[in-house]
């Protein structure tokens, strides 16, 4: 019986005291070795539309100042996100992207790794970012407070954000599923259809929190150069 609502998302399956669940995120090397295909599929062409169309996109939110093939780094972001956030979607799959541990692991280094490029190389600029244009002097030393809050808080967003959206998601599923045993078949049917419209919502929320994740670290990445 479960005894906590949020035990759903718990790692519980396990070898020698060895969690088997976050094996789910890496679980897509196994399931699509794309590179030993010789004729390019439907699927293979699909998706390099996608990544043709996030390389262009990323390319105009970095402007002429982004290195060649930084693009790159967010389009894998991109990838393990909405990869995982599916996988999550499949019935017995551990969902690492609803865990913090998952997403601030992909945030903080971004954004550390960002801070430190802006602060060595573009130190000017960075102090400048602090105090927007047209500010008026005496709320100068508030502005600065607030600029410097705002940006220590931002790998802390970009996590809680992915996590609680795939978290809310999830829980609304389980508690819908749980009431199934104890309703009658009319309402069963009801809340048959209502889950199905709910797993499509999931799938869309899928993408585009990956999606909005990857843009906003693209944006904290060209606020630096």
């Amino acid at each position: 019986m479960m005894t906590n609502l949020f035990s759903v998302f718990d790692p519980t399956s396990s070898i020698m005291s060895f969690s088997m669940n976050w094996i789910s995120t890496v679980m897509g090397i196994m399931m699509m070795p794309m590179m030993f295909w010789i004729i390019p599929t439907r699927i293979m062409i699909m998706w390099n539309k996608i990544v043709n169309t996030l390389h262009n996109e990323f390319k105009t939110l970095l402007g002429t100042s982004g290195k060649n093939g930084s693009t790159f780094m967010f389009i894998a972001v991109f990838s393990t996100i909405m990869f995982n956030n599916f996988m999550g979607l499949f019935p017995y799959i551990f969902t690492s992207s609803s865990h913090l541990a998952f997403t601030l692991t992909l945030a903080l280094p971004l954004w550390i790794s960002f801070m430190l490029y802006g602060w060595i190389n573009h130190t000017q600029h960075m102090f400048a970012h602090l105090v927007p244009q047209g500010t008026p002097p005496v709320l100068m030393p508030f502005m600065v407070c607030i600029e410097t809050i705002s940006n220590m808080i931002r790998p802390g967003t970009l996590a809680v954000r992915l996590a609680a959206n795939m978290i809310a998601g999830h829980l609304l599923m389980t508690l819908l599923g749980n009431t199934g045993p104890s309703v009658t078949y009319s309402i069963m049917t009801l809340l048959i259809i209502t889950q199905i419209l709910l797993l499509t919502l999931e799938s869309a929320v899928a993408i585009i929190q990956s999606y909005v994740f990857a843009v906003l670290s693209t944006l904290y990445s060209s606020e630096v150069n």
